[in-house]
């Protein structure tokens, strides 16, 4: 995947490589990216809003990309682990090795498993 999205506000302007993104996670009404390289970055819009926001954008490519629950919209490309007992839900960045670990419901997890098993 390299395909690049673009973010620009007032005052910044982000060129990132979708490959690099791990997870976005919602913080009120921001949205906080989580990348590759353990950089994180934050913007002034909600989840809901980043979602139309990589629909309407990335076109075919946004199917990289699954909304879990209310709280996160993940890369699919790296999803290791689906823990529905513990309801967790392991990501793991594969050039430097780093594993993200985010809370999520049981029936959020129970979907995404759905998803990749019917793929």
């Amino acid at each position: 995947m390299n395909r690049y999205i673009y973010f620009n506000s007032r005052d910044e302007f982000f060129r990132i490589n979708l490959s690099q993104i791990i997870y976005f996670a919602a913080d009120k009404n921001y949205t906080l990216m989580q990348l590759q390289n353990e950089q994180k970055l934050i913007f002034t819009f909600s989840l809901q809003k980043m979602q139309q926001y990589l629909i309407e954008k990335l076109q075919e490519d946004a199917k990289h990309f699954a909304r879990i629950g209310k709280s996160y919209i993940i890369n699919l490309n790296y999803v290791y682990q689906i823990d529905t007992a513990k309801q967790k839900l392991k990501l793991l960045s594969p050039n430097n090795q780093k594993e993200f670990s985010l809370p999520a419901s049981k029936e959020a997890l129970k979907n995404l498993r759905k998803l990749f098993i019917n793929k």
